[in-house]
């Protein structure tokens, strides 16, 4: 197994050049119209677009708990200095169902940057407890503040060349997707440094599973009627800090030292 100073550096050597690449070879990306088309428009309960607003409410009520169990429980977040990370990481899942929900009341691209700046703010708590969990916690908690700052600097950018009609997603895509390649790769080079790396796969799964549902928000409606791709991305992808908190438990559960 590599260490975890040799990891590190393999993996900031791997992004730098998957960053370099990713603006070398591919144009800048604009926001695609068609995005805020969702298949599920329905007026219930004089609420718009119904079904993809509540579906937000799983977010609320794990971030809510979450939080709760991180700021109560330091046996949980194993070493202080990731207590933070932890803290970012339910802050953006609960705020995420304040920015989708509103995003999805009218969808737009005015509306779609508070959608976007929590989750950010969930990816950098994650991606910053996944290093602290595997490399270092130390390296973890410095890492954190830049990787908010990148990731609300990626919806400021977004937004700003959109608004000058010359959109350009790049910068979002890999705050959102780089930490999906590297941590995977320290799930399985570092697998036995921590105790959630089971949780962590599962999170990644659902995940994926959440992103496949959003692509195919259209046939899912078609062929479910009820509910829409787009709604069961919420409800799966809020699946995935449950995952992280029943972890959590688990963790309290074990006695000292095992």
């Amino acid at each position: 197994m590599l260490s975890a100073a040799t990891l590190g550096r393999v993996l900031v050597a791997f992004s730098a050049l998957a960053i370099a690449l990713f603006f070398t070879l591919i144009d800048p990306v604009p926001q695609d119209p068609a995005y805020h088309a969702f298949a599920d428009t329905r007026l219930i309960l004089g609420v718009a677009n119904f079904w993809n607003v509540m579906t937000n409410l799983p977010f609320l009520l794990v971030g809510v708990y979450g939080l709760f169990l991180v700021t109560n429980n330091s046996g949980a977040v194993g070493d202080p200095d990731l207590r933070w990370p932890w803290i970012v990481f339910f802050a953006g899942v609960t705020l995420t169902a304040f920015g989708s929900g509103w995003f999805h009341l009218a969808p737009s691209n005015g509306s779609l940057v508070w959608d976007r700046l929590p989750m950010t703010l969930g990816f950098a708590g994650l991606f910053a407890i996944v290093i602290g969990e595997y490399l270092s916690p130390r390296v973890a908690r410095k890492l954190l503040i830049p990787f908010l700052v990148a990731g609300a600097a990626s919806v400021y950018y977004w937004h700003v060349t959109e608004s000058a009609g010359n959109g350009d997603l790049r910068p979002y895509a890999v705050v959102q997707f780089l930490p999906v390649l590297l941590i995977p790769a320290m799930l399985i080079l570092r697998r036995d440094a921590s105790d959630l790396t089971g949780a962590f796969w599962l999170l990644t799964l659902f995940y994926v599973a959440a992103k496949l549902l959003e692509h195919f928000d259209d046939g899912v409606y078609d062929a479910l009627q009820e509910m829409s791709g787009h709604a069961l991305k919420h409800v799966v992808a809020a699946v995935s800090p449950a995952i992280l908190i029943h972890a959590l438990h688990r963790r309290l559960e074990r006695p000292p030292g095992d």
